[in-house]
């Protein structure tokens, strides 16, 4: 287990997993192969991480050590976003692998009608 979860477990870093309390913290959650990578990390579904100030979406997974390969998409707050979008002490974040079906990019937000568009 990489040093960075045995700390988050223990809380000795600024990464402190709590249950309960949301302000300061972030909610996360993972879905597909990145809810596997939290799932051999032991981690419960969600967690939640100290976060003292904002940071980009891709700042939250570069110290959750999520390879940005493996994220097309972000939801902050149930919208879907880009991986540079901001996200706030209080919010709640769930990362979102490639490979999302056709449809589900449409009806989620990652991807408007007939390839329109990306993630906003």
């Amino acid at each position: 287990m990489p040093v960075l979860w045995r700390r988050l477990k223990r809380g000795l870093t600024g990464g402190v997993l709590n249950l309960t309390e949301t302000e300061g913290r972030v909610e996360v959650r993972g879905f597909s192969f990145i809810k596997e990578i939290f799932d051999r990390r032991k981690l419960p579904f969600p967690f939640f991480v100290d976060l003292a100030e904002e940071c980009t979406a891709a700042d939250l997974a570069e110290r959750l050590e999520i390879p940005p390969e493996l994220i097309e998409a972000v939801f902050i707050n149930g919208v879907a976003r880009r991986p540079g979008d901001v996200v706030r002490p209080g919010d709640r974040v769930a990362f979102v692998p490639p490979g999302t079906p056709g449809p589900y990019r449409v009806i989620l937000g990652i991807a408007g009608p007939a390839g329109g568009g990306e993630a906003k």
